[in-house]
Order: C-alpha cells, then structure tokens, then sequence
C-alpha cells in the first residue's frame, strides 16, 4: 500500500512540474510563431490525447518521467511550403533562446507561485532554541550557549530549525567560519558568533547537520507513551500497542518519547529489544524499524507509531504567515536562496566537496514525495517549490540535451553569425547525453543502496 502511494505521489508530482515546464516551452514558441505538433506529458504510447484547432496534439502517455513539446522542425522531416515559416529551425536565434529559456524559467515561476501560497496561508514552526550544546564541539569552540534562540545563520533569518538547516547546506564542504547570531528567551539582545569550519562534512552522505555542530535542539519532555500505531507498521507487526510506555530500547532507559524517537531512528531495518510497560506489566517486544526518508533523503528509521496527545508551551510554537505583498518578497527570496543552495551543491560536487552520494533519483523522490502529501499542504507546497526550483537549475546546464545545451549552441550562433555545424552538435549532444545517463545511473544506484 505504502509503495502505491509513493508511486501515486510521485506520478501527481512529476505531472504538475513536468506540465509546467512544458507549458513554457509551448506558450514561448506558439508566440514566436512556432507551429507546436504535440505538448506530452509523459514518454512512450499516449493514454489519452486531444488535438486543437491550431493542430498540436495534446496527450498524456505511459511512461510518468518526463515531457516534451515536440516543435515543427525541417531537421525532423519534410515541411510543406506554406508552413516553412512556421518551423522552430528557421525562427532567429534569439526566439529559440528564449522558447529553450521559458520552460526552466516556468519552473522558477512556479516556485516562487509555491512559496507566495505558502507564506500566505501560514504555518506553524518549533522556535530554534538550543537545548544543549556538546562538549568539545565546534558549536561550543564557538561558545555557543544552552536555552538561546538561534536568530540567524549566514544573514539568513532562522524562524524555525528547517532554516536554520537550510542556511548550513549552503556550508556544507566548506573551511572558514559560519557567522551565527542568537539571543536569549524573552529578550531582544543578540550576541553573535563564529563557529570554525575545515572541509566540513566533505565527502559525507547527508547527516543531521545541525547535530553535527554540536547542538541540541530544546525539547520539552513528553511521556513515551504510543498515541497512535499505524496499521501495517513495524510497530504494529512487533506488537506494539496505542497506550504502551516505553521503557528501554536494547537495554538503554527511555526518559520521554525524543529519547525513544533517538534510539530508533539509526537503526533502519535493524531489530531492536523495546520493553514497554502494558497495564501494569513489563513486555519485551522485538521491533524492526523501516527506513524512511526525509525532505532532504536523510535515512532513518521509522516505527509507524505516533505519540500520545500533548502540547508543546505556547512560547515555542511560532506562526508564520504574511499579508500577499511582504509574502510575495519572501517567496521570491526563498526562491533565490533554493537557487543558490542548488547551483552550491552541483558546483561542490563537480569539485569533489560534497559526495555523490547525496544525488536522489525518482524512487527517493516518489518516497519524499508521498511523505510531503501525507503531512498537509504547507510541506507539499514547500516539496513542490523546491524540486521545481532543481529542475529549473538542472536544465540551464550547459549541458548538450538539457536546455542549457541548446541556449548554448545557439548564444554560440549569434557570436560566430552562423549556427555550429551538424557534426560538431552531434558529438556535444553524444557528450551530454553520456554525462545525463552517468548522473542518472548514479542516482538510481544511490535509491536502490538505500532501499
């Protein structure tokens, strides 16, 4: 059931953002003149298709993984006369620049539509306040202090611990300092700091990245008594049942539900001894976590329970939400900052700062995606904005196949006055299609490694 849904997840997600991007293609060449044959959605025999009156077929084919838009074009075949004016080889290169530009364009577009819908409806988030910070860590090299809320990180403003996240991704690799500005409850003085980097967590599969500083989340403490066992679950297979207490994992004491939560989530598909107090009685059951991935492809374990009904102080939860205008400002930074985390990582990649491990293909994608649809609107919307802010990036590669190939060649027409010749775009379009189906190879080893 859960495989379905990822698949379900995954074909709703691909769909709009593939639709998108399309539809920038499509909109750009009809009004350049271009005469559009066919806008699909998907690869392979069509499951459904309508032509309009302008003569493009519009389908939806079998293969969920992709689109195209397929343009009138004499270097596919033979053109009428009368319709040699309407082919997308013959417009100036300019108008093919900005028909190859509007599809990733579209993507940063809807992003930024994503985030502007967000920001308006509101959300609620966990106040970045520290709980504790290690010894001998780089946070605590830094003197960074127990029960201040982190402000910022890097200038970026730290609402909640998903930015304060976000903002280190950007660091990721790095040596130097990152600047952190924080400030105490129920006061408005800040105090800034700089905790020092070298070549940090270069090479490393994704992590907890803000643990890996030495800092501690602040948690209230909150029986580790079961609210919820999802049926089909780990949890519910093992034995365990609504109402339990936990009491121990492999022989650890369990003092509230993070304590329990911590000693399961690193041992995906590992069985673990959990004793648990049942209506007055201690039982052991043997639980085996599934693995379970996060927004960001981090692999944890997952029980499929939930934690018996509680509420966090009311000075910890933060509302966010704007009026359109101010939300419309933070959706377009939101948008630049994905942008630059995005080209970051490929940049550091590339150079060996970051490791390939890291690269997602479309099981981890199908599984991120049905864990965003699952969790409410706000985590679709923010999943959605940000992967559609990946496919734009990705396709403005220089890279011969993608968009940016293309812009490319033909940025290269308008220097040179005449277009490269068909041998010299064959090899670069072999290169890049050598160096797409590399990545796609490693990112489908990386999904299946995790699985």
């Amino acid at each position: 059931m859960e495989a379905l849904q990822s698949v379900v997840s995954l074909i709703i997600t691909l769909g709009i953002l593939v639709t998108i991007h399309e539809y920038g293609h499509f909109w750009v060449a009809r009004r350049c003149g271009v005469k559009v044959l066919r806008f699909s959605v998907g690869f392979g025999k069509p499951l459904f298709s309508r032509t309009d009156k302008h003569g493009t077929e519009f389908s939806v084919a079998a293969i969920p993984l992709g689109g195209y838009v397929k343009m009138l074009d004499e270097r596919e075949g033979p053109v009428k006369q009368e319709e040699l004016h309407l082919t997308f080889n013959r417009k100036p290169a300019k108008q093919r620049i900005a028909i190859a530009a509007a599809g990733p364009i579209a993507n940063f577009a809807f992003a930024i539509v994503a985030y502007w819908l967000m920001f308006m409806l509101g959300f609620n988030v966990l106040v970045p306040k520290i709980g504790a910070v290690d010894e001998e860590s780089i946070a605590a090299a830094a003197g960074l202090q127990a029960g201040t809320e982190i402000v910022s990180v890097e200038g970026r403003e730290t609402y909640g611990w998903r930015e304060v996240m976000m903002a280190l991704v950007n660091r990721i690799g790095d040596s130097g300092d990152i600047s952190m500005v924080t400030k105490p409850e129920a006061s408005t003085a800040t105090s800034s700091y700089r905790l020092q980097i070298s070549e940090w967590l270069k090479d490393k599969e994704q992590t907890d990245l803000i643990a890996s500083l030495g800092i501690k989340p602040y948690r209230p403490k909150i029986p580790a008594q079961i609210g919820m066992v999802k049926s089909g679950s780990p949890a519910e297979l093992g034995g365990l049942q609504t109402d339990d207490v936990v009491l121990s994992v492999d022989q650890t004491a369990v003092g509230d539900w993070f304590e329990f939560v911590d000693l399961v989530q690193p041992a995906p598909g590992q069985q673990l001894l959990v004793d648990v107090l049942r209506d007055g009685s201690n039982i052991q059951l043997k639980l085996v976590p599934e693995a379970h991935y996060d927004d960001d492809g981090v692999r944890t374990g997952r029980l499929g329970v939930g934690v018996a009904s509680f509420s966090y102080p009311p000075e910890m939860i933060r509302e966010v939400s704007y009026a359109p205008p101010r939300a419309f400002v933070e959706a377009v930074s939101q948008t630049w900052a994905d942008t630059s985390m995005t080209l970051g990582a490929i940049k550091k990649m590339v150079i060996g700062l970051i490791s390939l491990d890291n690269l997602s293909g479309p099981i981890t994608i199908a599984q991120i995606a049905s864990q965003s649809i699952s969790s409410g609107l706000e985590d679709f919307l923010r999943f959605l904005a940000l992967l559609s802010v990946s496919l734009g990036v990705l396709n403005l590669l220089p890279i011969p196949v993608l968009d940016g190939g293309h812009i490319l060649f033909y940025l290269v027409e308008v220097v040179r006055g005449k277009p490269l010749s068909e041998k010299s775009q064959l090899i670069g379009f072999k290169i890049g299609l050598s160096l797409v189906l590399a990545m796609m190879v490693v990112a489908f080893y990386n999904d299946i490694m995790r699985l």
